[in-house]
């Protein structure tokens, strides 16, 4: 799998019947290994092991229902209540970070209503604190730390 521009890492990867697994510690379980899967697993990674995200307020693969439609967001924080914080979305490196995946994940946050919007390709990470009250957003300078999420 391609290099990310994320902490080294070595996420547990076998091969059965010809296809590639890598186990998720937060579903615990093991999934198909797919380039977007490849830049989950070092993101969470990353958010456990540099920012202080506890892993037991990480979800992977959160169904969310949009109107009649469900959908699945790739990552939610929580706070200790099992609030809803934030919302990460992954897209393989191939695929560009663009105002289309910010609308995607915009649309889950309807119903989640976080404080913040993280999205990677694992070569670039975006993360965008909104702001009910004013009806805004602002890009953060990085991802906040797990205490910080929690003050913003």
């Amino acid at each position: 799998m391609q290099s990310l521009n994320l902490p080294q890492f070595h996420p547990k990867v076998f091969e059965r019947e010809g296809k590639r697994f890598v186990f998720d510690p937060l579903r615990g379980k093991n999934v198909t290994l797919t380039p977007e899967e490849w830049v989950r697993q070092h993101f969470v990674n990353y958010l456990l092991t540099e920012k202080g995200y506890p892993q037991s307020l990480l979800a992977n693969e959160v169904s969310v229902a949009l109107g009649q439609l469900s959908r699945r967001c790739d990552t939610v924080v929580y706070d200790a209540c099992l609030t809803p914080l934030a919302i990460a979305e992954y897209k393989a490196p191939s695929v560009a970070v663009t105002q289309k995946v910010f609308e995607q994940i915009a649309r889950y946050n309807l119903s989640l209503r976080v404080k913040c919007l993280m999205v990677s390709n694992g070569l670039a990470h975006y993360c965008c604190r909104i702001d009910y009250r004013q009806t805004s957003y602002a890009y953060l300078k990085e991802i906040p730390s797990y205490e910080e999420l929690k003050t913003l």
